[in-house]
């Protein structure tokens, strides 16, 4: 679909302004043609007829009214097109946002996150120009030359010929320069998006390129990227300038081709004055709806080449997206006791991939029980759990949670059944009151306390100044590994889910923080559905089922004692890692 249809679609949710503005702007291209009646009305009587300022008074008097007029309806008109610039942005961002939320880390994890975030931002806010100038200027552009022609063609139809064949000349122009600068503004966006994301690689790997003593070297290369950026706005402002000069030169030819005939029918007194004054005067005003599309088409390129890329977004498939019609209250109802989960022959291969990253994979779990998975990497084991916290969706084979399939839930009320702790817990710049409370925003300052102290950072937070709301880094900076893990488990503590997901937190930290750790842990798994991906041989000999994956495939499902004394993959796996699963 062309895009500009598609951005006229998104302009439904400012309706109400875009009417007003199309009504004021045609009332405001009345009064432009009442303005050059009365002016040339004016101008005939004092020096052809030769009246006073008495007499012409009445008529100056209305001249003003009409000029206040117009001030008034162009005020209106730009603050509706405003208005509904906002409107639309507002709404088109918080859609894609919602998309990208819907679309999950499986998607977002191959784009670049700066270029994502320059099209959230710099992208949407481009399309200001669009629907604040020049979408109004296309419908001025479309009304008021037509009605200025209906007006001209009864009083002078040659002069309205030469308006019907000029006109179309400052469009043509604007068409044929704009297909360049088409091209030049989307280099133009293409060299923002990266410079966007490689400024961001650049800040989020600071720390190593000043180990590496590769500081100087990157700020070389930030400084080529902006010069690059640099000759590719210069680019586009040529093409514009030079657009302004076209179009301003076409109006002016026709302004004056206009001009000459008017004056030589005046000179052969084929033509009154009062007339030909009048056409004078409206000519530029005819012209200038036309001009004015042009400048503000090249103003609105970059966001209509930002929202190529916004919508071919929005055209991405969501996957894993819930939408079944389970009420809340049914899944509210499950408690821990009586829940179970079963994956029958579940297969999933990620985009650009040939191989399934899991193949037939059939278990089943129930409350309170543990189940471990163990296997090399690569064999799939997060892919299971990506599949459980509906990341993604199986291509093929069905999730059953309590006798539903999983894709009939709806996404938010699955994920207040489950909770995920993962081995590099993702920490915001914020409180670590804000941090904790992630999972369940509205909790009390008492909750978040009790969690704390359940995964054993309560007596560490409150020794700090500011407490819990001690601002950390982003990603947990001037946190350790142990306190950010315990900060994970504190959020699973804090969200109460009968099913947990965790890739074991005890992998690499010391043994003090491990003891720690293992403690909390071991509190978290009481009495709770528990799938666990397996590093350490305590979390596999506790677990009640360990399911053995090995390129994609379950190849063994069984307590630790059966599946050792096979002497399969299982015992391989112990004997390789030296205890370790």
């Amino acid at each position: 679909m062309n895009i500009h249809l598609r951005l006229l679609r998104q302009a439904r949710t400012a309706t109400l302004e875009l009417i007003l503005m199309v009504i004021l702007a045609l009332l405001g291209g009345l009064l432009t043609i009442f303005q050059a009646y009365i002016l040339s009305r004016i101008i005939s009587q004092v020096f052809l007829e030769g009246k006073n300022l008495s007499a012409t008074l009445p008529w100056l008097w209305g001249l003003l009214g009409i000029i206040l007029g117009r001030g008034l309806l162009t005020l209106g008109k730009e603050v509706s097109s405003g208005s509904a610039a906002a409107k639309v942005k507002t709404s088109l961002r918080d859609l894609l946002l919602q998309h990208l939320f819907d679309l999950g880390p499986a998607y977002t994890a191959g784009e670049h996150s700066g270029e994502l975030s320059a099209v959230l931002v710099e992208g949407i806010e481009g399309l200001d120009a669009y629907f604040n100038q020049y979408l109004p200027q296309l419908i001025l552009a479309a009304l008021l030359p037509l009605m200025i022609l209906g007006f001209v063609f009864r009083l002078d139809p040659l002069t309205g010929v030469i308006f019907l064949i000029t006109a179309p000349l400052i469009p043509l122009f604007m068409i044929l320069i704009g297909s360049v600068s088409q091209t030049v503004t989307r280099r133009r966006w293409m060299t923002l998006s990266r410079m966007s994301a490689f400024y961001l690689d650049t800040l989020q790997g600071l720390t190593t390129l000043k180990i590496l003593n590769r500081s100087q070297t990157q700020v070389d290369r930030v400084s080529k990227i902006g010069e690059h950026y640099r000759s590719q706005t210069m680019k586009v402002l040529r093409v514009t300038f030079l657009s302004a000069l076209v179009l301003e030169l076409v109006a002016t030819i026709s302004t004056a081709l206009v001009a000459v005939e008017i004056g030589l029918r005046l000179l052969y007194q084929e033509m009154a004055y009062e007339p030909a004054l009048f056409l004078l005067v409206i000519t530029p005003e005819f012209y200038l709806p036309l001009r004015l599309l042009g400048q503000y088409f090249h103003a609105s390129m970059q966001g209509v080449t930002a929202a190529r890329r916004i919508f071919e977004l929005l055209d991405t498939e969501k996957k894993g997206t819930g939408k079944g019609l389970l009420e809340t209250e049914y899944l509210s109802r499950h408690q821990t006791e009586g829940v179970s989960l079963e994956l029958k022959e579940v297969t999933y291969t990620y985009p650009g991939r040939n191989r399934p990253a899991v193949e037939n994979i059939s278990f089943r779990c129930s409350a309170g029980q543990q189940v471990a998975l163990v296997g090399e990497s690569g064999a799939g084991k997060s892919t299971i759990a990506s599949l459980l916290l509906r990341l993604i969706q199986p291509d093929e084979g069905t999730i059953i949670f309590n006798d539903q399939p999983l894709h009939s839930i709806p996404l938010h009320e699955w994920h207040n059944q489950i909770a995920w702790v993962p081995q590099q817990p993702y920490l915001f710049y914020d409180t670590l009151a804000a941090n904790i409370s992630l999972g369940k925003p509205r909790a009390s300052q008492e909750e978040i306390r009790q969690a704390a102290h359940m995964a054993f950072l309560n007596e560490w937070i409150e020794s700090l100044p500011q407490g819990y709301n001690t601002m950390i880094g982003e990603r947990g900076y001037r946190l350790s590994g142990g306190q950010a893990q315990r900060l994970a488990l504190a959020r699973a503590f804090l969200v109460n889910a009968p099913i947990l997901v965790m890739d074991e937190p005890t992998a690499y930290v010391d043994p003090q923080q491990e003891e720690l750790l293992q403690e909390a842990t071991f509190t978290l798994l009481r009495g709770r559905m528990v799938i666990i991906i397996a590093h350490r041989l305590p979390t596999v000999y506790q677990s009640d089922q360990i399911l053995v994956l090995h390129e994609g495939h379950l190849v063994e499902k069984g307590k630790h004692g059966d599946l050792y004394r096979q002497g399969g993959i299982y015992y391989r796996l112990l004997q390789a890692y030296g205890g370790m699963a």
